[in-house]
């Protein structure tokens, strides 16, 4: 008959294998408070994305003039805006577009640049040298500049705003990957994994495309964080989610008229836009030391 450790693949359970988790779990809090604090801020905005009624019970285009611009208070934790409208339960549903936008924009940046990085890579000669020089012009703008020109020829509105910003974050990722790709592909494993008669398509997928790719979720963390500035900045110029949708930038577009009578219109929006950029770039820096750490072992 198995034992409970080799049903469960050689892993102890029990009391005393949760209670050093739990121990080590603390130890790791101990050391690190902020990236728990970080860690633990972007797990709130992440049920906010996906269950904003956990967080909230409010509806964030509800609107009651007899109650607008009220400070906070038991029943509006951060008050009202100039409609009556609760600002919590806008900057909670808020989260959805923010951070969805900036996720689906660095979604479509890592995909498109890690295939052309790739491709470039591994093609060498004249189509490395027509996608380099392709990169090399979409990075003479910077993001937000190339990603409101984009914005200016496509109109307003979410779909626009996430295929611009995806557009203008690819070189990052392409430069990368392209790099890659030219040390992969002449390290010795691969020469050797030639000379057993792979097909190139299957060579590609297991001994060059994984070690290639390596980077590019250290990437994606850290560019998460600009890619919140940007879409919360073309927010507030217009070029995002129209009113009355609750969205970060937007709202502090909104709030910008009333900072002398209501501040707090304006400024919780900000501050949920940069705890959640300190938040990403607290977890992206560290998930990247221990990268670097780990390729220099």
């Amino acid at each position: 008959m198995s034992t409970p450790y080799e049903l469960t693949g050689g892993m102890r359970t029990g009391p005393l294998a949760r209670l050093r988790a739990g121990f080590r779990a603390t130890v790791w809090v101990a050391r690190h408070p902020g990236l728990a604090l970080a860690a633990a801020y972007l797990l709130l905005n992440a049920i906010a994305v996906f269950a904003p009624g956990w967080l909230t019970h409010y509806d964030p285009l509800a609107a009651d003039p007899v109650f607008a611009q009220l400070g906070s208070s038991a029943e509006h934790w951060l008050g009202t805006d100039q409609l009556g409208r609760d600002i919590f339960a806008r900057i909670v549903y808020g989260a959805r577009y923010s951070l969805s936008i900036s996720a689906a924009a660095i979604a479509i940046a890592a995909l498109a640049g890690t295939a052309l990085g790739l491709l470039a890579g591994l093609a060498r000669g004249w189509l490395d040298e027509l996608i380099t020089r392709f990169l090399d012009v979409v990075s003479a703008f910077p993001d937000l500049l190339l990603a409101l020109m984009l914005i200016s020829f496509t109109g307003p509105g979410s779909a626009n705003l996430v295929f611009a910003l995806g557009v203008a974050s690819v070189p990052r990722f392409a430069r990368v990957v392209r790099a890659q790709t030219f040390v992969v592909a002449e390290s010795g494993y691969v020469e050797q994994a030639k000379t057993f008669g792979l097909a190139p398509v299957v060579l590609v997928w297991r001994h060059v495309l994984p070690h290639a790719i390596a980077q590019v979720p250290v990437l994606a963390t850290i560019g998460l964080g600009t890619a919140i500035i940007s879409t919360s900045g073309l927010s507030f110029l217009g070029m995002g989610p129209q009113p009355p949708t609750a969205e970060w930038g937007l709202m502090l577009a909104e709030g910008r008229n009333y900072l002398y009578n209501a501040w707090w219109i304006a400024v919780w929006p900000g501050v949920a836009i940069t705890a959640a950029v300190i938040a990403v770039n607290a977890l992206g820096g560290h998930w990247q030391a221990r990268f670097e750490r780990r390729e220099a072992a």
